[in-house]
């Protein structure tokens, strides 16, 4: 079996749009006629740009090649002109073409992936869900109101979550990292408080940030919410910070991945004190490189608890390699009736928790005239920063992710 054509598919989720503005999907057929299907979450460039890039990637180091070769392709990839080091474009486009691999050897043998890297430890994976407004939920609003995400929390809760995710301390800029406003600080501890008052010990905390703040802003931040308990604090500070006077400083666990990618940049989080990796699939180098993440993350007791701000094949992904590894922590969810649709209801959450699909390969079912049907015809990236600086005087609102227009 060899690997010879591709397809790549941009879809738009309809409005509300969680998991980001467009998805980018990979279709691999072998020359046997065994399809594989990936995604990838690549938000540098624009979506027509990064297809020419999962074209090279694809055309220079894997077509024809055996499936099986997962190491020789992710060599060729890493190394690709004169380079081995972490490149987040060309390693968004081979992570997605990575997982579509796995899903046309394990569709080929007729076994799920996780019985190809390790076999299954777990039988159902903790899910953890963002607190995304409710139907009745005015918006903007709704991202300022520690009383509507309250609200969210105990929804979530009485579905079966235990752990709940929210991030109220203000925007994200291309500014780098800066020093929260007491406003912020002040949100954030009512945030907190109101959802730990709301869900009591029913539910784990988990305080989203994106990497906005300078490490004194980090720890101040980190600091006032220690009160309540947090299971973690996530990326305080940018990628390219050191977060060892953070992890040093703070007593709640610091997570961070979403934006890091292959073995070398998790280990050099590790090393800084970072006590839950958050890889993102489609962009972390895939799931046979998570695998290794993982078995890193084990030599410094650190769990694993995969990201999802994108579609349900990268979900799929997470869930098989989550199967296949001891220390998996949780998994993000992100439920709309686009993403159930997508994969054809294959993949559930239930009682809080994931069932892990025994299906061959990843496991789902794609729906690729529903995926088509919703081409992305918009000019913003997948996710888009502020550039304005925060403001000190001013509420500083976060609009949560990156909704469609409606």
């Amino acid at each position: 079996m060899k690997l010879a054509d591709l397809d790549i598919i941009v879809t738009a989720p309809p409005a509300p749009g969680w998991g980001g503005r467009y998805w980018i999907l990979v279709k691999v057929t072998s020359d046997t006629g065994v399809v594989g299907w990936g995604e990838c979450y690549a938000s540098t460039i624009g979506p027509d740009a990064m297809g020419h890039v999962i074209r090279d990637v694809f055309g220079r180091h894997m077509a024809g090649e055996n499936p099986e070769n997962i190491e020789l392709m992710f060599r060729r990839v890493y190394s690709s002109g004169f380079t081995q080091r972490p490149d987040l474009t060309v390693m968004g486009a081979w992570s997605g073409l990575e997982m579509a691999c796995w899903d046309m050897v394990g569709k080929d043998r007729d076994r799920p992936v996780h019985a190809l890297i390790g076999g299954r430890i777990n039988d159902r994976i903790r899910a953890y869900t963002y607190l995304y407004p409710q139907s009745h939920h005015p918006l903007p609003a709704f991202w300022a109101d520690a009383d509507m995400a309250a609200e969210t929390a105990v929804a979530m809760v009485e579905k079966g979550y235990t752990a709940v995710k929210f991030d109220p301390a203000g925007p994200y800029t291309i500014r780098g990292g800066h020093m929260p406003s007491m406003h912020d600080i002040d949100t954030s501890v009512i945030f907190c408080k109101t959802i730990r008052d709301a869900v009591g010990n029913r539910a784990d905390l988990l305080f989203g940030t994106h990497g906005q703040f300078s490490t004194a802003g980090a720890i101040r931040m980190g600091q006032a919410l220690e009160p309540f308990s947090p299971l973690w604090f996530e990326e305080p500070t940018p990628p390219d910070a050191d977060m060892t006077a953070v992890t040093q400083a703070v007593r709640i666990p610091v997570s961070t991945g979403e934006r890091l990618t292959t073995k070398s940049e998790f280990a050099a989080a590790l090393r800084q004190g970072v006590q839950v990796l958050q890889p993102a699939l489609g962009r972390a180098g895939g799931i046979w490189e998570c695998k290794k993440i993982a078995a890193i993350a084990e030599t410094y007791n650190a769990q694993m608890a995969p990201h999802l701000y994108a579609g349900p094949i990268e979900w799929a992904a997470n869930i098989q390699l989550a199967a296949s590894i001891p220390n998996i922590l949780m998994a993000e969810t992100i439920e709309t009736p686009f993403h159930a649709a997508l994969v054809t209801n294959t993949l559930t959450v239930e009682g809080g928790y994931i069932p892990v699909p025994t299906a061959a390969g990843l496991g789902i079912d794609v729906d690729e005239a529903l995926a088509r049907a919703h081409p992305y015809t918009d000019d913003g990236l997948h996710l888009q920063m502020q550039e304005d600086p925060i403001s000190y005087h001013e509420v500083n609102n976060f609009a949560g992710g990156a909704p469609v227009k409606a």
